[in-house]
Parts: C-alpha cells; sequence; structure tokens
C-alpha cells in the first residue's frame, strides 16, 4: 500500500468508480476522509465565491461533496471539481471544521488516478515533468529573471535560499517581483542566495489538478537537492510556495523553516534594516491572496510594509482579510479560461476602481496574473496598475 491509502495500490480504471461505494472508498483512500463528517448543512455554498457572480455557476460545494460522499458519478467534470479554487472560505466558515480543500484534493486525485484530467490541464502537467516549470518554457532558461542583476549563488554558509516561483522565473511581467525582492533584500544586508538552473517548480500545480504521483516524485527531488545543497531557511516569492513548502513537504522530509517575502521584509522594517523615502501620494487597496491570508494567517505584514511607505494612503477591499474574495487563479484555475461575466477577478478590480485607488497591490504571483487580466479587460490598466508589494517598496528605495 502507498503512503495515501487504498487508491495508490494500482491504477484505477473508470469503470472501478463508477458507482457509490466504490467512489467513496477511494475518495477516503487518497487522502479525503474528511468527507465523512460533513453533515451538508450548506454553509459552504453559502460562503463559495462562486455564488458571489451574477451569472449562475454550475459549481455548488454542497453538491459535490453530497456526490462525493454517496459516490454518485458526476463531480469530477471540469465545470464541477476542477471550478474550485481551493480558496478555503467554505473550510473557514464549517461549523463541523472540514477540510474541505483537502478532500477537493482527494476527489482530483481520484480523477489522476484514472487519466481523465481535463484535457485544458495536462499541458502544465507535461510542462513541469518535461522543463521543471508549468509554463512551457526551458528549463535552461530559469535564471533568465536576474539578466543584469548581481544575484549570489546558495552556499551551506547562506543564510536564506530565495526561491523564486515559476510565474515569477519564466512570467515576463512577473519577473519584476523577484527582481525587486532582491533588491530589498540586498537593501537590508540578508544574507541570501539562488541555487539557478538546478531548481524547478515546487509542484504546487500537479497536486491541485490531481497528479499526485507526479507531485510527490518532484517533491521528494526538491527536498533532496535542499539538503544537499545545505538549505536550511527559505524565503518565497509566490503564497503557493510557501503553502506547499511549509504544509506539504514535511511529510516527504522537508523540515525547512518556510517564510513569505513579505514576513521577512516586516521583520527588517521592525529592526531597522529597512526604511522608505515618500512618493507622491497614491490610494492603494491591498488583495488579501488566498494562499498567504487564509491558507496562511499572514495579513498584517503585507499591510504593514504599505503603511511604511509616506505618501501611500492604504485602504482596504469590503469584504477583506479573512472574508477575502479569491482572484479565481487557486486550485490550478490559472490554467484554466474563465468566460466573461464568471471572473472573480472583474469583481476585484471594479471595487477598487470604485473606491477610487491608484494602485490596485498584492503579494502573489498568480493574483498579478489574474487581477491585470481583468483591469486590461475592464479598461483599468493605465489608471489603476496592479503591482506587487515588492514593487512599490523599491519604487520607495531609490
Amino acid at each position: 500500500m502507498g503512503p495515501y491509502g487504498a487508491g495508490r495500490e494500482r491504477r484505477l480504471a473508470l469503470s472501478d468508480i463508477s458507482v457509490f461505494s466504490e467512489v467513496r472508498e477511494a475518495i477516503v483512500g487518497t487522502g479525503g476522509d474528511p468527507i465523512q463528517i460533513c453533515m451538508e448543512c450548506g454553509t459552504c455554498t453559502a460562503t463559495c465565491p462562486w455564488g458571489r457572480l451574477a451569472e449562475p455557476s454550475p459549481f455548488n460545494i454542497r453538491a459535490m461533496m453530497h456526490m462525493g460522499r454517496l459516490g454518485y458519478e458526476g463531480f469530477e467534470t471540469e465545470d464541477v471539481l476542477y471550478a474550485c479554487t481551493t480558496c478555503s472560505h467554505c473550510a473557514a466558515r464549517c461549523p463541523r471544521q472540514v477540510r474541505i480543500v483537502d478532500v477537493v484534493r482527494a476527489m482530483r486525485n481520484v480523477i489522476g488516478e484514472t487519466g481523465s484530467i481535463p484535457k485544458t490541464l495536462r499541458a502544465p502537467v507535461g510542462s513541469i515533468k518535461a522543463n521543471g516549470n508549468p509554463w512551457g518554457q526551458e528549463r535552461a532558461d530559469r535564471c533568465l529573471w536576474m539578466k543584469d542583476l548581481e544575484v549570489p549563488a546558495f552556499t551551506p554558509d547562506t543564510e536564506y535560499f530565495l526561491y523564486v516561483c515559476c510565474t515569477s522565473a519564466y512570467d515576463g511581467r512577473s519577473q519584476a517581483i523577484a527582481r525587486s525582492v532582491v533588491r530589498l533584500l540586498q537593501r537590508a544586508g540578508v544574507s541570501f542566495g539562488v541555487i539557478g538552473v538546478e531548481e524547478q517548480c515546487c509542484g504546487e500545480s500537479l497536486r491541485k489538478i490531481g497528479a499526485e504521483e507526479d507531485f510527490i516524485n518532484l517533491a521528494q527531488a526538491n527536498v533532496a537537492l535542499f539538503q544537499k545543497k545545505g538549505v536550511r531557511k527559505i524565503v518565497t516569492t509566490s503564497p503557493h510556495t510557501l503553502y506547499t513548502l511549509k504544509k506539504e513537504y514535511p511529510e516527504l522530509g522537508g523540515q525547512f523553516e518556510v517564510i513569505h517575502y513579505t514576513e521577512l521584509l516586516a521583520r527588517l522594517i521592525g529592526e531597522g534594516k529597512l526604511s522608505f523615502h515618500a512618493v507622491p501620494e497614491t490610494t492603494v487597496i491591498y488583495h488579501d491572496p488566498c494562499y498567504l491570508g487564509r491558507h496562511n494567517g499572514i495579513y498584517e505584514q503585507p499591510r504593514q510594509l504599505l503603511a511604511a511607505v509616506p505618501g501611500v494612503n492604504l485602504i482596504d477591499f469590503e469584504p477583506t482579510a479573512q472574508d477575502s474574495l479569491c482572484c479565481g487563479g487557486g486550485g490550478a484555475r490559472i490554467w484554466m479560461e474563465t468566460k466573461p461575466g464568471m471572473r472573480f477577478a472583474d469583481q476585484k478590480v471594479q471595487q477598487a476602481a470604485e473606491k477610487g485607488a491608484g494602485i490596485l497591490a498584492t503579494a502573489c504571483p498568480y493574483c498579478i496574473v489574474m487581477l491585470e487580466d481583468s483591469a486590461r479587460n475592464l479598461g483599468y490598466a493605465e489608471t489603476m496598475p496592479v503591482k506587487d508589494i515588492s514593487e512599490i517598496l523599491v519604487q520607495a528605495l531609490d
């Protein structure tokens, strides 16, 4: 029996799990045992962001849980199981404290075992396996984000390994995040370094998609690499990487101290190692990334960073913090198309504009991608740019 229970003993076929107990047992066996304490009260559906849209969505978390508990077919479709962004809004409000995201992951594992992953998600899976990143780019190009920067190589004497996520390493727009974080760490005198082209994806997308075996293999390879290099502390540019390394790698032998860059920078400001000059008066609205906030409880540090820049007038969304609306990019949704009228990010951008924001700030590369796309589509890209906190801070260094 494999590490994730009975569902991993052999490769499943759709005919094996077509009805009733076989489906339920497969879900429980791949890590979805919390489904058994769900009382189907509907609180999850009432809090789900899909319910905030004007246009009705076929996704209903309560119905999906019901189908999974009873072993009915139908939960596995792209517009049901793969509609979930794993934002954890439902789990945060669940009166039984059901770990709903774990259930969703387990249900996707079952689909992955059958080889029935949606076609749109097979490309990032294949790219990670072939190139070490989901962006379809060459492994050798992982360090292009460092062009013209003097980024130190990690050695056993280095305090922090800066783990730049695939989005910040390969996506042209998001490379500015990695570059900004480097400049901020250098200004504060932090001992840090990168491993370089040997780095590869943390595997976050693999696990969210349901390619569990591929995730385990990749994670174990990363753990072995990090241990070989002497890594003890890791600072990440992505909340999704933070979650994966901090909460999922330990079960695979990855015992590291992992923090997000906003945590480290907030501490450096408190120690007097980093300060900023005044910028032109600007109203900045901050969007809480799900994987920084609800999944990791980091709400204050990003706001502390923005408040440390003279000239920044910081405002919040309504609702915000624990109740913040997801951007729509989590749970592998960033690799899927969402039709107009069904995009969570559109609502965030529209509200930010109505509140008079001059900049829409966040601290997650996925959120940057989703929010910028909506800002362009809604005509706010020029008047209300979307920026990572690190980019705002760097502008206050010069």
